[in-house]
C-alpha cells in the first residue's frame, strides 16, 4: 500500500520539482555567483542542502503517514459527547454517522471520497502527497509546507543576489536571458504559493480547526447569527494550546515531523467546555 502511494504521477513530480530547484540553485545561481569552492558559496549551498533535506524527509514521513482510520466497532460515548443548550446541535463534537461506511465516526472524522473511508481529524485530501492529511500526519505535512517555503524563499533570495551582484550581460545570450527570466518567476510563484498555504495553515492551527471544519463553520456562523448566538469553535482551547496539540508540548520538537508522541488515538478532543 505504501510503495502504490508513492509510486504516482503527484509524488514523481514534486521529486522532479525539488531536484530541478535544488540543481539550478546550487549549481547554477550559487556556482555563477559566489563559486562552490569559496567559503560563501559553500556555506550558501550546505544550508540549502540541509532546507532541502528537512523538506524531502517531512514530505515522505507526510506521504507514508496513515492519518488515522475508525477503528473498527467504533462506538460514541453519547453520554459525554451530547452537547449544551449553548451549544451548537450540528457541531462536530456530536455523535454522527457515515452514511457510506454505515457506521459512527468520531468527532472531526470525515468520510473520504479517494481513500474510501473515514479519516481521522480529516484536513483534506492532497493529491501532491497521494494520501489524506488528517490526525496523524497534520503535524508532518505542515512542517514539510514549512520547511519548502524557506527553501524557496532562500532559493528566490539568492537568484535575487546573483543577478544584482553580477550584473548579468545578457547581450547576445538570449537563451540564458530567458532561462534567468523563467526560473526567478518560477521560483517567485512557488514561494507565493507555498507562503500563502503556510500562513492558512498557522491561522487554522491557532484556531485549532480543520480546512473541513473552516468552511463547515462558515455557514454554522452564518446561522448563529441570525439565530442571535454567538457562533465559537467548540475544539479552540486558546492559541498556544492549539498550537502544541499539533506540533506538540516541547518547542524545541516543533519543527521535527516524526517528534509526534504527543498524538492520541483520535477518537475525541479536548473543548472549550472541558475547561469550564
Amino acid at each position: 500500500m505504501k510503495l502504490e502511494r508513492i509510486l504516482s504521477v503527484p509524488i514523481f513530480s514534486v521529486v522532479f520539482m525539488v531536484g530541478f530547484v535544488y540543481y539550478v540553485t546550487v549549481f547554477i545561481f550559487i556556482e555563477d555567483c559566489s563559486g562552490l569552492s569559496a567559503s560563501e558559496g559553500s556555506r550558501h549551498a550546505m544550508v540549502f542542502t540541509l532546507l532541502a533535506f528537512l523538506f524531502v524527509f517531512s514530505f515522505f514521513v507526510c506521504v507514508l503517514t496513515d492519518p488515522g482510520g475508525v477503528p473498527p466497532g467504533f462506538v460514541p460515548d453519547v453520554e459525554h459527547s451530547l452537547p449544551s443548550d449553548q451549544e451548537d446541535k450540528t457541531s462536530h463534537v456530536n455523535p454522527r454517522q457515515c452514511d457510506k461506511c454505515s457506521a459512527y465516526k468520531p468527532p472531526r472524522a470525515h468520510h473520504c471520497r479517494v481513500c474510501r473511508r473515514c479519516v481521522l481529524r480529516m484536513d483534506h485530501h492532497c493529491v501532491w502527497i497521494n494520501n489524506c492529511v488528517g490526525h496523524r500526519n497534520y503535524k508532518a505535512f505542515v512542517v514539510s509546507v514549512f520547511y519548502a517555503t524557506i527553501a524557496t524563499t532562500y532559493s528566490w533570495i539568492l537568484f535575487l543576489n546573483c543577478v544584482l551582484q553580477k550584473d548579468q550581460d545578457f547581450s547576445g545570450r538570449m537563451p540564458l536571458k530567458i532561462f534567468y527570466i523563467a526560473c526567478g518567476v518560477m521560483f517567485l510563484g512557488l514561494t507565493s504559493t507555498l507562503g500563502t498555504l503556510l500562513a492558512w495553515h498557522i491561522y487554522l492551527i491557532s484556531h485549532n480547526k480543520t480546512t473541513i471544519e473552516y468552511y463547515d463553520g462558515k455557514r454554522a456562523a452564518w446561522l448563529a447569527k441570525k439565530s442571535g448566538l454567538r457562533p465559537h469553535h467548540p475544539f479552540d482551547v486558546g492559541a498556544f494550546k492549539n498550537f502544541t496539540l499539533v506540533l506538540g508540548p516541547n518547542m524545541l520538537k516543533w519543527l521535527w515531523p516524526t517528534a509526534v508522541s504527543h498524538i492520541k488515538d483520535g477518537l475525541s478532543f479536548p473543548t472549550a467546555r472541558d475547561n469550564l
